[in-house]
């Protein structure tokens, strides 16, 4: 896997760029059966969720079989690494790329820092009320509300959310009001329109115990290997038509109308940026079997309990 950073026009660091090769299908792969998701790892079904036909939302079932791939995070590292998001990021990439049951598979991916805050802020509610109001609740079973959240931030735990008193989080809660806490790992899927905890779901307790802004690292896909050298042309080309363009117009109207560079250079700089940042569709493979396969699994996890499959 080869890593990049990712920096905006003024030196910022965004995120890490990784091109993963020769890894056709990931331990952590999403299947797909009609309107129906099985998220599985390895063998071991996780997460079955059905999309209404209204659009409205999903309904899903978790199976606590989940397990993270990345090893628990002593206190040291976390003050080694503490305001640091690259060296968390290049320190999480190796767990992704090393672990077969990660959900990396072949193509490009951004490993960023972007927050729900750092989009749009939560207008002064405290990150307590903020984060609790993101989390999708419900276990074993719940429903992802599309409706009520426009903007598609909803955060799915893959197993209970631990409670403020809990021995994990307690020892979290003395990190988080320090400032060293490790960061929550997020993974967003678009066939649930929502951000799956991947790993940290105790620091993310504790911070909303401690009502701080979590650390957040958010992986996802990003414009394919292969799309790059055509897109890479398409924003070229853009570029330089908006020059001939402008050339156009100077050569009727006279000197008074601009080149076009100031208006179209930082177009192009949006553009080139975008093919490293922009959101890309979760890939899903099909479910062996189909959608009988998918009711077989979902009788399994729900045996005993009251709620039939839709």
């Amino acid at each position: 896997m080869r890593r990049s950073d990712v920096m905006r026009g003024d030196g910022t660091w965004v995120g890490l760029s990784l091109d993963v090769r020769d890894r056709p299908q990931p331990g952590l792969c999403v299947f797909r059966a009609g309107q129906r998701l099985l998220l599985s790892q390895q063998s071991r079904p996780v997460l079955l969720a059905d999309v209404d036909e209204q659009l409205d939302g999903v309904d899903f079932w978790r199976t606590d079989a989940y397990r993270s791939f990345v090893p628990p995070l002593r206190a040291r590292t976390g003050r080694d690494l503490a305001g640091s998001p690259e060296r968390w990021a290049h320190r999480i990439a190796q767990y992704l790329a090393d672990s077969p049951e990660s959900p990396l598979h072949e193509g490009r991916w951004l490993l960023s820092r972007e927050s729900p805050v750092m989009r749009w802020g939560h207008a002064g509610t405290l990150p307590a009320e903020y984060w609790s109001s993101m989390l999708v609740e419900g276990h074993p079973d719940g429903y992802i509300d599309w409706f009520s959240h426009a903007i598609a931030w909803e955060v799915l735990p893959l197993r209970p959310m631990p409670a403020a008193d809990d021995s994990r989080v307690k020892a979290y809660r003395k990190q988080a009001r320090e400032g060293t806490l490790p960061p929550v790992l997020l993974w967003w899927v678009s066939g649930l329109d929502c951000h799956l905890i991947l790993d940290g779901h105790a620091r993310l307790a504790a911070a909303i115990a401690e009502s701080v802004e979590p650390p957040l690292l958010q992986l996802q896909r990003t414009v394919p290997r292969d799309d790059l050298a055509a897109r890479t042309r398409g924003a070229v080309g853009f570029y330089e038509d908006e020059l001939a363009r402008f050339a156009e117009l100077r050569a009727v109207h006279g000197p008074t109308v601009p080149d076009g560079a100031a208006t179209a250079g930082p177009q192009l700089a949006r553009l080139l940026h975008d093919l490293d940042t922009v959101e890309q569709r979760t890939w899903a493979w099909p479910l062996p079997g189909g959608e009988a396969a998918w009711r077989r699994v979902h009788g399994e996890v729900t045996a005993g309990r009251d709620r039939p499959p839709a």
